[in-house]
């Protein structure tokens, strides 16, 4: 069919639907920042006046910043407005018991902990350096010999300083963020500023093509949806971000649903937002992930409050001991006043439709998927398909189909990595405090393909070699970073070249160099985002 696509509507707001109309406006409709004089694409964003966001999607990769970009909004009005803060990556507390011989970060209360960074391996991607700091892993934790953001982040310093262009680093960083007011922000610069209109209706039915509808759409494509208020809307191409329920690809065209809790078991959170003791407390560098006897606890440091959730098993625990648990921890911090506290319960059913994309139809954001937020993906895959479709939009419907097939092949890649790469988190842990942490550990919960590099990762560092896919969510220093962490014990056989040694050790001294340099010059979090209201970060 040589039907054109022009008009597109998304169905379902948050975070998903506003990332996804901005890129595609963005990549279609604008020229260097700048509404185009004749826009390409017709992009309508229908929402919910009842769904409210969810609002614990807190946490972002270094990938939004380039998203931000292209969309056209400014670092320095997205962090004051979004109650956003800097990410420098995820340290786990507890997931291991520290051997006494291992060399680890340890927190103030004694805890094992491990950063993964946001920056690569000094050296990377031209020098593999894991292999050198390998004899050496009995005097220096692999974060502090080959990175300079675990040093910074256990000091709650910035990436950056504020005389640092927007967007560009000293050390690599994401973002904290208010999930809710971030909606908000990306509604406003879409709908003003790339010509998205917003709706605010009831999708009351999902009309299909069959032999009697009038369109040059196949059968079984989307022909329109039925609004309370609005009547039809028709478009070429239609995006689900339903959330969970996914209306347009779960529930009308009946994608099958994958379920994953055989692997990663837990469907169950108890969120809350907590306030800070008073208005200079710190602000943490990266997100606190701490293991508990069912699950794990995130904190998450915003400019004016914390998000704490507890992530855990209902098949290894129910909601009253979750809720003792996360009690414990906010104790420290508010005393007789966590028993007070009365959080948010959210189901997570673990898992991810077979394809992203059918027919006219794409689903982003939890509509196409969601696994418990352990290293944060969520919003990293609404970024990528909300990119992939930006790029690769066909011009035509009789081309759709084939640019669907590459990007749900690549769509079916990502949730395999990022299955496995979650899963390598319990699989490695020494934690042998309940059936949680045993059952983790089975071998028929553990993916083919993992059990396999494991095997593999005994005797050499993980390498971008040992990975099937295409395009890598999570590079080899990711696995690096996770498996040293956690005291993972890789005896390889090959020797090293001295020249290559020297090398390593040249990269060591530099980078254990730049850490103190760093730790000298670099302002807090809290300094460098009160900084940032009164001077604002310099354009590119």
């Amino acid at each position: 069919m040589q039907k054109a696509v022009t008009k597109i509507v998304i169905v379902g707001g948050g975070t998903a639907g506003w990332i996804t109309a901005g890129l595609i406006a963005a990549e279609h409709n604008a020229d260097n920042g700048r509404l185009s004089p004749s826009p390409k694409l017709d992009i309508t964003l229908i929402e919910s006046p009842d769904v409210p966001t969810i609002g614990v999607g807190e946490g972002t990769w270094p990938s939004m910043r380039s998203t931000l970009q292209k969309i056209g909004i400014d670092e320095t009005t997205f962090l004051l407005q979004c109650d956003a803060s800097f990410k420098q990556g995820s340290r786990f507390i507890d997931w291991q018991i520290a051997s006494n011989h291992a060399v680890t970060s340890n927190m103030p209360n004694g805890l094992h902990s491990y950063l993964h960074p946001f920056t690569l391996p000094i050296g990377e991607p031209q020098f593999a350096i894991a292999p050198f700091w390998l004899p050496h892993k009995d005097q220096v934790s692999f974060a502090d010999a080959v990175c300079q953001q675990n040093k910074v982040s256990q000091l709650a310093l910035a990436p950056k300083q504020i005389s640092t262009p927007e967007y560009s680093f000293i050390n690599n960083y994401g973002y904290h963020l208010n999930a809710g007011k971030f909606s908000q922000l990306l509604q406003q610069h879409c709908t003003k500023n790339l010509a998205v209109k917003h709706i605010t209706d009831h999708v009351t039915d999902i009309v299909l093509v069959d032999e009697t509808t009038q369109t040059d759409l196949p059968k079984g494509d989307i022909s329109h949806v039925l609004t309370q208020q609005h009547g039809q809307i028709h478009a070429d191409l239609f995006i689900d971000c339903t959330g969970v329920k996914s209306l347009l690809l779960g529930d009308k065209l009946a994608v099958p649903f994958i379920n994953q809790k055989h692997v990663l078991f837990n469907d169950s959170a108890l969120a809350i937002q907590v306030p800070y003791a008073d208005d200079n407390s710190p602000i943490a560098s990266c997100t606190h992930s701490t293991a508990q006897t069912n699950g794990w606890i995130w904190d998450i440091g915003l400019p004016t409050r914390r998000g704490i959730g507890h992530v855990y098993s209902s098949s290894h625990t129910d909601d009253d001991q979750a809720l003792q648990q996360l009690m414990a921890y906010l104790k420290p911090d508010l005393g007789t006043k966590a028993a007070d506290i009365s959080p948010r319960k959210l189901n997570i059913t673990p898992g991810h439709h077979q394809v992203c994309w059918k027919n006219n139809c794409v689903a982003i954001g939890m509509a196409a998927g969601f696994i418990e937020p352990l290293e944060a993906s969520a919003l990293a895959l609404v970024e990528w398909t909300a990119k992939a479709v930006a790029t690769q939009l066909p011009q035509t419907r009789d081309t759709m189909d084939i640019i669907a097939k590459r990007v749900n092949q690549q769509f079916q890649h990502h949730w395999q990595q990022i299955i496995e790469f979650i899963k390598l988190h319990y699989v490695i842990s020494n934690r042998s405090d309940s059936d949680y942490w045993h059952d983790h550990r089975t071998a028929n919960s553990i993916p083919t393909a993992l059990t396999e590099q494991l095997a593999l990762w005994q005797h050499q560092a993980p390498s971008q070699h040992d990975f099937i896919y295409r395009e890598m969510l999570f590079p080899a220093a990711s696995y690096q970073f996770v498996l040293y962490g956690m005291q993972f014990d890789t005896r390889p056989q090959v020797q090293l070249k001295p020249s290559m040694k020297q090398q390593a050790q040249q990269l060591f001294t530099e980078n254990s160099q730049r850490a103190s340099r760093l730790s000298q010059v670099l302002p807090t979090n809290r300094a460098l985002l009160n900084q940032l209201k009164l001077n604002g970060f310099s354009k590119i």
